[in-house]
């Protein structure tokens, strides 16, 4: 019962923080706040389809989505950090 509680709270946390680092980069146009952002929104869709994997459907695998899930948000941050990590 616990682990359904913590699955959730996990997508709701991520999704908040999607929430708000795109409310700072429309606020700033900062871009590694954008990437951060992209990062999140990556991150919360795998908590969303991990809850959904091991509480809403747990006869169905899902894994392989949430894997690449995850996979394309830290592309996404590694991108990130290497095209506008070294500018001010």
């Amino acid at each position: 019962m616990i682990e359904k509680i913590v699955y959730l709270i996990c997508a709701v946390i991520t999704t908040w923080c999607a929430i708000l680092l795109l409310k700072g980069y429309v606020r700033n146009r900062g871009k590694l706040v954008f990437w951060g952002a992209v990062f999140f929104v990556f991150f919360a869709l795998s908590n969303i389809v991990l809850f959904f994997d091991l509480v809403v459907l747990p006869s169905i695998d899902l894994s392989t989505y949430r894997d690449g899930l995850t996979l394309a948000g830290l592309i996404a941050m590694i991108y990130g950090l290497i095209k506008e990590g070294g500018r001010p």
